[in-house]
């Protein structure tokens, strides 16, 4: 599989790069090169350099696929990613040029992951435990909930403001998988997201963190998109 792209992770808010690691597992074992680094998420900004500093190094072209807010990190290369071969997103915000965060969040009531998320007095913003435990990782295992919750990363108040500029789906090939259970993403809005990017797209029994509970799932389509660009067949 050595002309097959590399693979590079992007993790959400609320998380790190261990996230991944059952998918990082299978992807290895099938012979992909992956990264997972760890995104400062102190802003947009900072994220996107993060993630175009990992991508300077890569040997090749490149598959880049992000959970929840990462989505919204690749999404913000915009044109000007020139190793990246294809996006893959899991159960993550897809954003049209204009939107924001914030502002699409706006459009409804809380979703029951962050009903009750909180800003402390330096401007990050936290998932409360029984948020974290009960919706946010809803069909992961208790006990590997818990150690989540107590490793999150808060993100910047700010990225919810971040407006996007041209999207990275407009000109690159793109896969999504619908989390069909996530209490943190309403999943309509993920179909949505996957239609107007024309994403193939597959969608799951899962709750949020589908790379945890259903990482078989996740990495069998990140390989499918991975063999696609390979083949040269989009």
């Amino acid at each position: 599989m050595g002309d097959l792209p590399n693979i590079v992770l992007v993790h959400g808010a609320w998380a790190d790069g261990s996230c991944w690691s059952p998918v990082i597992e299978r992807l290895q074992v099938a012979g992909f090169q992956v990264r997972a680094p760890q995104f400062p998420l102190t802003s947009l900004a900072d994220d996107v350099a993060r993630l175009r500093q990992v991508l300077g190094f890569q040997d090749g072209p490149t598959i880049v696929a992000g959970h929840s807010y990462g989505g919204q990190i690749m999404t913000a290369l915009g044109d000007e990613a020139p190793n990246v071969a294809g996006l893959v997103y899991v159960a993550a915000f897809g954003l049209a040029e204009g939107e924001s965060l914030g502002a699409l969040l706006a459009q409804g009531p809380p979703t029951p992951a962050l009903a009750h998320l909180f800003t402390d007095a330096h401007g990050c913003s936290w998932l409360s435990e029984s948020d974290f435990v009960s919706h946010f990782a809803a069909d992961v295992d208790s006990t590997r909930a818990r150690v989540m919750y107590a490793v999150q990363q808060p993100l910047a108040a700010s990225a919810f403001g971040a407006v996007m500029g041209v999207p990275a789906w407009k000109s690159l090939p793109s896969w999504y998988l619908v989390a069909a259970h996530d209490e943190a993403i309403p999943p309509d809005a993920e179909r949505e997201f996957a239609r107007r990017m024309g994403a193939t797209t597959t969608e799951i029994e899962s709750s949020h963190l589908a790379m945890v509970s259903h990482p078989a799932e996740v990495a069998d389509l990140i390989s499918k998109a991975a063999a696609s660009v390979a083949a040269g067949e989009l």
